[in-house]
């Protein structure tokens, strides 16, 4: 089901597989994570972060980092910003793979419509 033959965006096929593989990599990682997946439109080439929220104390290193652990990786880094921690890439197994296929699916009726 490409996208030309659809006649939908390119750009709305990629936002929807990234976000299938968002929910996917959050089953695996935890839930509580804020994951981000970006895929090379050129490539299929798919990067895996959880973003990391900079604040004083940490109270869950799932979501936050203490701002001296984040200046260690960017000298630049103040509250409140997120510092990107990249994720190796993930199997997917068959239950995600449903998952990821129902997102995209519903994507690109979404965009149909």
């Amino acid at each position: 089901m490409p996208s030309h033959e659809k006649v939908i965006d390119h750009e709305i096929v990629l936002a929807a597989m990234a976000d299938a593989i968002q929910k996917a990599a959050r089953s695996r990682y935890g839930s509580e994570s804020n994951i981000r997946a970006d895929i090379n439109s050129k490539t299929g080439e798919i990067r895996l972060q959880r973003l990391l929220e900079v604040v004083e104390v940490a109270e869950d290193y799932s979501t936050q980092i203490p701002l001296e652990l984040a200046r260690d990786r960017n000298p630049d880094a103040i509250l409140g910003d997120f510092i990107a921690d990249p994720l190796p890439p993930m199997d997917f197994g068959r239950i995600a793979a449903q998952s990821a296929k129902q997102v995209i699916v519903q994507k690109v009726r979404e965009a149909e419509a």
